[in-house]
């Protein structure tokens, strides 16, 4: 696409994104919503718009080549995406659920559910390839000095007899099927010899034998035709998938990729540029404008030095760097700082009468501290009618991404939208802007050699002065040395104050004397620090769930859909740890359980999570770190040089493989790999992560119902509950698994079957049966034979699928979770359930007090 339809995209994102702050930030505050319901809508509908607009910023931001505009879309783009997570955690708090559904918002909307897919921006990983490709060639470099590490496989012992047995068997069943082949095509052959003796020379009319040929080859090519004819007619309707071509070099989809990535090595090209014309311009503007500046600014303090002279007859004190030097003699005073510096004045002159802004200002503040007191008064619980009336509702709390959303928003306003760049075809950098803000940085640095010049200048006009006068006297003297006196005072108290200050203990560094690329070779060699394997999160596949909206209505909490789940994870996982100014200001996760049946692909999503963010993989898995480092001094050692590193060298993942073992009641004794070995440090860690630190605890769980819920739940912040594959997403896993393993899907293949027999089985379960079935041979046969649903039947009866009992033991365990407490005694029936009831009260005291802590 050319750069005016990403200039276009882009107006749109901005022009939705105005509307959306308009209502977000009211002219004046809005009530708190009283019910529940309306007050998700809302949410919800704010997320989803959000959700749109962060779409087109980050196609935007991804393919636009200007460089200025660029910075301003990062900020905005970074902006979006965080009041996004808010949203998600405002709407978590208010449902005490992990899951939303949005059915119905989309139905309203007009809306698929591909529209609030999370979109991951491509930057994560494109402003980092040169980090991401120097550590991956470090981590290979490691790896090759260590050797291959090839996994020990049980060595299968057979003797010498044996073994020539075996080889004898299967030679001699080679021999027989060969010499059967043989002997089936001699016996064939004898039979058509036969036959065609039997039937002697053919009798039949050549014209009728022609009329014969006839009718079979056109039956038969009308046949094909209305074959192909109605392929086309369901391929067009979208019945039947259109098959892939044998080469994809041609396609539309190829040249839209290449056309990106030309694009990406033309924003490098500009970005190059336009770092050259920053250096360039200021050394320009500093050449030409600064003599003109620095005169100006000189005739300018002189001028007040004359006009303060004039008005109080002595020369005034030349204000101090840190109070901004002589910028703050010109600076534009606000009416309100004029009207503070007027009633000061007015208290220096020790009048009994005073001014009527004196006394409007006493009564404003007597106001205000009223109004303070009444609103502290409204926030405590009340007796009054009124009070419990602001208490009740629910309110959003106050974001940490509006200002920066809004600032973006301004920028484009008044730089961008009616900017005419019908000369930049290439889209190159701006010289004026480079100018505008250029000027001000030679203005401040020669402000700085000005104000220098200046005290020396007052200094000496004031020593003329005094000379004039001869006022070197006693009373000098004196004041100097009350000076002295007071500037001693002065020092001590301030020593005595800075004494009383709180020490904060400081962590020791236990590898003060180490580099970080020394550690991270120790950590690689000791397999801790592991690579991890390239996934992206759309491979993990999985159908949007239709129906969670009508399930709670009919208070029955739905079973996530994998759509959901892979939601969840982009948005507690990914968004966090690719961006530094999402992670600080956003609701700040430090950890996170991914919990389900085997072969729901919990590795997996680590693993996407590793390749979406760039992000280093450290293995703290029970199994891996059994007899490394040792004792409770080699335990203290790898926590600290782990997520020494891991902070260092930012983004990281903590991956804790079979966490519910780590927080088992009783360990079994043929377990000897310690796995309570972490038990006690990891609440310590999570306290010492801060929002700086893009570090991310991921856990993973088979059956978290066999250990201690407050120890698992204490450990990991965010829990999210992988069910096994409902109908659609297994109908939408079979046909891409197949085809993944080169499979091809056809009319024979009843897809729709399989994916109803195959109720239980998990995406694991799927592709092991898929491997066992598209074996070479197979897949060769393929042309001759197609695949059909039976052929998986074999494999997948071999294997245990996930029963019911099992899932209904993870919803009950989820349901012991506090998140699941809380939605189980929210989603209680009640009668007068109407957002009036006492659950509505309830609500509007929660709100109360939320309100009362910000």
């Amino acid at each position: 696409m050319s750069h005016d339809t990403y200039n276009k995209q882009w107006n749109e994102a901005q022009t939705g994104l105005s509307d959306l702050l308009q209502l977000e930030i009211p002219v004046e505050p809005p009530k708190p919503e009283k019910d529940r319901l309306t007050a998700f809508q809302n949410y919800a509908t704010f997320y989803i718009k959000y959700l749109q607009i962060f779409h087109k910023l980050e196609q935007s931001y991804d393919q636009i080549v200007h460089p200025q505009k660029r910075r301003v879309l990062r900020h905005v783009l970074d902006g979006c995406m965080g009041r996004v997570l808010e949203l998600k955690n405002e709407m978590v708090l208010l449902e005490c659920s992990e899951f939303q559904f949005f059915d119905d918002i989309l139905s309203d909307l007009k809306l698929a559910p591909n529209d609030i897919e999370i979109p991951i921006p491509k930057y994560f990983l494109h402003e980092r390839l040169k980090t991401l490709q120097d550590r991956e060639k470090l981590l290979g470099q490691i790896l090759a000095k260590m050797g291959p590490q090839e996994e020990k496989k049980e060595e299968i012992t057979m003797s010498l007899e044996e073994a020539i047995r075996m080889i004898q068997v299967h030679e001699r069943a080679r021999q027989g099927r060969l010499r059967a082949k043989f002997m089936r095509e001699i016996r064939i052959q004898e039979e058509r010899e036969r036959m065609a003796a039997n039937r002697g020379a053919p009798t039949l009319d050549p014209d009728v034998a022609a009329v014969r040929i006839q009718k079979v080859w056109k039956g038969f090519a009308i046949r094909k035709k209305t074959r192909r004819e109605r392929e086309e007619e369901m391929m067009f309707i979208g019945m039947v998938p259109v098959p892939l071509p044998s080469s994809t070099k041609n396609l539309p989809q190829t040249h839209a990729e290449k056309t990106e990535a030309n694009r990406r090595v033309t924003q490098e090209e500009h970005e190059r540029e336009y770092q050259q014309a920053l250096d360039t311009i200021k050394n320009k503007i500093r050449e030409v404008e600064g003599p003109d500046m620095k005169e100006t600014m000189q005739d300018q303090i002189r001028q007040w030095f004359i006009e303060c002279r004039d008005a109080s007859g002595k020369f005034p004190e030349f204000p101090k760097e840190e109070e901004g030097g002589s910028a703050a003699i010109f600076k534009e005073k606000d009416p309100a700082e004029v009207e503070a510096e007027l009633a000061e004045k007015d208290d220096d002159k020790g009048g009994k009468k005073k001014g009527k802004k004196g006394k409007d200002k006493k009564d404003k503040k007597k106001k205000d501290k009223k109004d303070k007191k009444g609103k502290k008064g409204k926030g405590k619980k009340g007796k009054g009618g009124d009070d419990e009336e602001e208490e009740e509702g629910f309110k959003m709390q106050p974001s940490n991404f509006l200002p920066t959303v809004k600032e973006a928003s301004d920028t484009y306003s008044n730089v961008w939208k009616e900017r005419d760049e019908s000369t930049n075809f290439s889209q190159k950098h701006d010289s004026e802007l480079i100018k505008e803000e250029k000027r001000i940085e030679v203005e401040q640095e020669v402000r700085l050699q000005v104000d220098e010049l200046m005290r020396t200048e007052l200094k000496n006009l004031k020593l003329a002065v005094d000379r004039d006068k001869g006022k070197k006297g006693k009373k000098g003297k004196k004041g100097k040395k009350s000076g002295k006196k007071s500037g001693k005072k002065k020092k001590k108290k301030s020593g005595k104050k800075s004494g009383k200050g709180k020490k904060k203990k400081k962590e020791k560094d236990l590898t003060a004397d180490r580099t970080i690329e020394s550690l991270y070779e120790e950590l690689v060699m000791e397999g801790i620090l592991v690579r991890a394997p390239k996934v992206q999160l759309k491979e993990f596949e999985g159908e949007y769930s239709y129906l969670g909206t009508t399930l709670r209505q009919a208070n029955i909490e739905p079973m996530p859909s994998l759509s959901d789940v892979r939601q969840l994870v982009s948005l507690y996982g990914i968004l966090p740890l690719g961006s530094q100014a999402v992670h600080e200001k956003s609701p700040l996760v430090k950890s996170m359980l991914l919990a389900g049946p085997r072969g729901t692909g919990k590795k997996m999503l680590v693993h996407a999570v590793c390749t979406e963010t760039g992000a280093n993989l450290f293995d703290l898995t029970a199994t891996n770190i059994a007899g490394k480092y040792p004792g409770k001094s080699g335990l203290q050692m790898m926590m600290h040089m782990v997520f020494k590193v891991a902070r260092q060298l930012q983004p990281s993942v903590v991956f804790i493989g079979d966490a519910e073992r780590t927080f088992m009641k009783k360990v079994p004794k043929t377990d000897k790999t310690d796995p309570k070995r972490l038990k006690k440090d990891l609440p310590k860690v999570l306290k010492t992560i801060k929002p700086d630190d893009r570090v991310l605890i991921i856990g993973t769980s088979r059956c978290p119902f066999e250990c201690e819920i407050k120890g698992i739940t204490g450990s990991f912040q965010k829990i999210i509950l992988i069910p096994r594959p409902d109908y659609a997403s297994r109908y939408l896993l079979w046909r891409s698994i197949i085809v993944k393993y080169n499979g091809i899907i056809t009319g024979v293949l009843d897809v729709s079957s399989l994916s109803k027999i195959t109720d239980g089985y998990t995406q694991g379960h799927m592709v092991t049966a898929s491997q066992q079935v598209l074996s070479e041979r197979r897949i060769a046969q393929l042309s001759r034979r197609a695949l059909q649903a039976t052929e998986f039947v074999g494999p997948l009866a071999r294997i245990d699928p996930i029963y019911k009992e099992e899932e209904e033991a993870f919803k009950t365990w989820y349901g012991k979770t506090p998140l699941g407490k809380k939605r189980a005694k929210l989603a209680q029936p009640d009668d007068e359930d109407d957002g009036k009831g006492k659950k509505g009260k309830k609500g509007g005291k929660k709100g109360g007090k939320k309100k009362k802590k910000k």
